[in-house]
């Protein structure tokens, strides 16, 4: 007979944070109140002041949940491709290829971008809070711009491209693909245009046939 284990709840700090992104995702930073909160947790306001001093500090540590959440998505996406091929530009068309089936297997489509979210109100936030979503960004456009890096030295690009815009290219593709995803109501947008982004990518690099 196996032995059932008992799920332990989620500590209270991330029982917060995992209601303050459904809530700011649905509804923005501004329509997200601390009693909103508390209640869809179960504790008092003195609990929500004990993990978080404010609504900014909130903001501050879901911003940066989501940005290291993204982030290990991406190291274990592009390790597992590696891992697949040596070959820098199939590596490369690997991951996005996992990246997209990934957005596919999500039931209602993506939930959407916290860094998005922040940009379209960064009124209501404070330096540091633009900082850590500037950095997110420049981070994603590094992270990407070192594999272009090794393709383009492997395989040079058939036309004139700013590996940079190429790589920032990846993050506008899929913000793009969320909201028209979620304008259109069609969950399958995301995963195809990160595919058409996969096939951008392998005719930029991809050798003339001699």
């Amino acid at each position: 007979m196996v032995e059932t284990e008992t799920k332990k709840p989620a500590p209270t700090r991330e029982q917060l944070l995992d209601a303050a992104e459904a809530a700011v995702l649905a509804k923005g930073f501004s329509g997200t109140s601390i009693d909103e909160l508390i209640a869809a947790v179960g504790i008092s306001k003195s609990g929500f002041f004990y993990h978080f001093r404010d609504k900014t500090e909130l903001a501050k540590a879901l911003l940066q949940r989501y940005v290291d959440a993204d982030d290990e998505i991406f190291d274990d996406v592009f390790s597992r491709a590696d891992e697949l091929s040596e070959d820098p530009l199939h590596s490369f068309l690997i991951g996005l290829k996992m990246l997209a089936e990934i957005f596919a297997d999500l039931p209602n489509g993506h939930p959407g971008c916290m860094v998005a979210s922040i940009c379209y109100h960064e009124q209501l936030f404070d330096r540091e809070v633009r900082e850590i979503n500037e950095r997110a960004v420049l981070g994603w456009r590094r992270r990407f711009r070192e594999r272009l890096e090794r393709v383009a030295e492997a395989y040079p690009p058939r036309i004139p491209v700013s590996l940079d815009d190429l790589a920032d290219m990846l993050s506008v593709v899929a913000d793009g693909g969320i909201i028209l995803s979620k304008a259109t109501q069609d969950t399958g947008t995301l995963p195809r245009q990160m595919l058409l982004y996969r096939d951008f990518v392998r005719l930029v690099f991809t050798p003339p046939p001699a």
